[in-house]
């Protein structure tokens, strides 16, 4: 990613944040945090990093992915870029894997 695609993923990551937790009217949305954002170098697309305290994550990624088009247009009205990238909201399985990877070790270090 370049210089000004970062910048966008930034700025998009603390956006969509605030969106969730201000213009959000689904509830379940009100539990969700964006981990991270990754944006094309041609600022064409956009994938959304999340995770959630909802038991159905699968759920709430079906969600998000349907309200794409409302975040788009937030997000468009913030972001002073010429065009808003297509958003792909996906879960974050990189926190779950770094506990049970924490998990291991400690019952390595228990059975020392």
């Amino acid at each position: 990613m370049n210089l000004k695609g970062e910048r966008v993923a930034s700025d998009m990551k603390k956006e969509l944040g605030s969106i969730l937790l201000t213009e959000a009217k689904d509830k379940d949305f009100k539990n969700v945090t964006i981990t991270d954002c990754n944006v094309t170098n041609d600022l064409s697309f956009a994938k959304i990093y999340f995770t959630t305290t909802d038991e159905d994550r699968d759920k709430v990624e079906k969600d998000l992915n349907k309200a794409q088009g409302f975040f788009r247009t937030l997000l468009a009205e913030r972001l002073q870029i010429r065009h808003t990238p297509e958003l792909r909201f996906v879960f974050d399985e990189s926190i779950e894997y770094s506990q049970k990877i924490e998990k291991i070790i400690e019952k390595i270090n228990e059975s020392k």
